[in-house]
């Protein structure tokens, strides 16, 4: 059986990944998206980075590929991706699977929010539902 860290050491042979330490400084770079790939209720208890796309980990591949219904056109206006997650196992999947699908300039946050928390980075208030 293939174990999930197995996976995600795979994944973080295959991309771009830094500490958010080191990240802190592409966020407001011209061209840089931020991808929180969270679960809604994770961005409610904890909040977001400023500025970061929403896109539920489940949804990533839809939302990509452009002949998809579910298509969303910031995957298709270029420039870079930051994926990040709460420890950065899913954005080591998700920014692998990106790449993949040939989506440009993907990276991820490998210690996650938690570590952008940590950093010292600036956090956008709690998302609530309505």
């Amino acid at each position: 059986m293939k174990r999930v860290s197995e996976m995600v050491a795979a994944a973080n042979r295959a991309v771009a990944h830094a500490p958010a330490a080191e990240m802190l400084a592409r966020h407001g770079e011209a061209g840089v998206t931020f991808v929180d790939l969270r679960d809604i209720r994770e961005l409610e208890r904890e909040g977001m980075i400023p500025g970061a796309f929403h896109c539920p980990r489940g949804m990533l591949e839809f939302w990509i590929d452009l002949e998809s219904p579910y298509a969303k056109e910031v995957f298709q206006q270029g420039g870079a991706f930051v994926f990040y997650c709460a420890s950065g196992w899913r954005s080591a999947l998700a920014a692998q699977t990106a790449q993949e699908m040939g989506l440009p300039g993907v990276s991820h946050i490998e210690d996650g929010f938690t570590g952008w928390k940590a950093a010292g980075g600036p956090l956008a208030e709690k998302v609530r539902r309505s």
